[in-house]
């Protein structure tokens, strides 16, 4: 398994032992749309964005990463795939980060493959808080332990079936077929990789804070040297806005989710809708970043990279960083690949943030 890379097995999946992973789609279903990313070679260690796709869920469909409604996500996983005009059928998808128990262990060093999972039995046996026949169960070597010469950091993953289940589920009956299971978190860090080779050094030995900003939830993951370091999530997204629309203007929801999509609202939404939400969300990060100080030895965060659908909205790199005093960028996991005819580039500028989670599921496709 590559560094980062997380796989969770389960019955559905047939020929998961192959030479290299044959062509897919990334599929991330959110609490607001289902998103699709097709990623394709394009020689000379560049990837060209084929197509990509967003279909919006009804409402309550999803809420907090469960799938409350099967039918209608299936339909919308079906409007999706045909929308995105794809002839694969395989789907790389991820479980919600709550979904999933994750956990940093140290096992001794040099052990074979058999007696490095009796070992990670034995660990998730311990941090985990059910049965270990009611769960999937992975693992990921990180690399040799920080303090102890004897041992290696591996990283624990465990999800209840049901979960998993319930995504193949939604597969199946669009016609598609689950061939990879990740993690939210990681397909996203897979995909903000890509970001962080345009940045100084690399990014190398900087702290930077991925701030995915979703519909109901704000997620907060630093990472130093490709490793998370801290994990914050925050009950604030883009329902507050339309919350916020609907109370000023006097529109339903969906009415007030299509006017602050498209546009066309009174010109005092800006000034005393807009201006004042971004301000909000500015301080919400900041209020996590104060949480990250707190919590770890680390006094400093760099970059500050914007993803999430809110992340879109004109100038709210700025008003975070004003905020925070921290330099601040939207997220573009697409900047430096080749683009497809069938792309539009005002379009992906605009849907780039909201397509992290797609991106790195995607790139799934390039895994040994």
């Amino acid at each position: 398994m590559a560094k980062g890379k997380l796989n969770i097995n389960f019955d559905a999946i047939e020929g998961w032992f192959k030479p290299k992973m044959p062509p897919l789609i990334g599929a991330d279903i959110s609490s607001s749309a289902v998103k699709m990313v097709e990623i394709a070679d394009a020689g000379k260690g560049v990837y060209r964005l084929e197509r990509y796709a967003i279909e919006p869920l009804p409402s309550e469909s999803v809420v907090e990463g469960n799938i409350n409604n099967l039918d209608a996500v299936i339909e919308a996983v079906k409007r999706c795939h045909k929308r995105l005009g794809s002839n694969l059928k395989n789907l790389a998808l991820a479980l919600p980060n709550a979904a999933v128990i994750s956990k940093k262990v140290l096992v001794p060093a040099g052990q074979t493959e058999d007696d490095l999972e009796m070992d990670v039995e034995r660990a998730a046996n311990e941090y985990i808080p059910f049965a270990i026949e009611e769960v999937n169960l992975d693992y990921q070597v990180l690399g040799p332990a920080p303090n102890s010469a004897e041992d290696v950091e591996v990283l624990i993953a465990a999800s209840r079936k049901d979960k998993i289940e319930d995504r193949v589920a939604v597969a199946e009956g669009a016609g598609l077929k689950a061939l990879v299971m990740d993690v939210d978190l990681f397909a996203a860090q897979s995909a903000f990789e890509l970001i962080e080779a345009s940045m100084p050094e690399r990014g190398r030995d900087l702290n930077i804070a991925v701030v995915d900003i979703g519909a109901s939830t704000m997620n907060v993951n630093v990472l130093r040297n490709d490793q998370s370091v801290y994990m914050r999530e925050q009950p604030f997204g883009g329902a507050q806005l339309t919350q916020e629309i609907q109370n000023k203007f006097g529109l339903s929801a969906e009415e007030a989710e299509a006017a602050k999509r498209a546009g066309g609202l009174p010109e005092n939404y800006e000034s005393e809708v807009l201006l004042p939400f971004m301000d909000t969300l500015g301080q919400e990060i900041a209020r996590a970043i104060q949480f990250f100080f707190s919590s770890t030895q680390f006094n400093k965060v760099d970059y500050i990279v914007l993803s999430g659908g809110c992340a879109a909205i004109p100038g709210m790199d700025d008003a975070v960083a004003k905020r925070t005093q921290v330099e601040t960028s939207v997220a573009n996991p697409f900047s430096g690949m080749a683009l497809s005819n069938r792309i539009r580039e005002k379009g992906l500028k605009q849907d780039a943030p909201s397509l992290m989670v797609a991106c790195g599921l995607a790139l799934r496709r390039f895994d040994k």
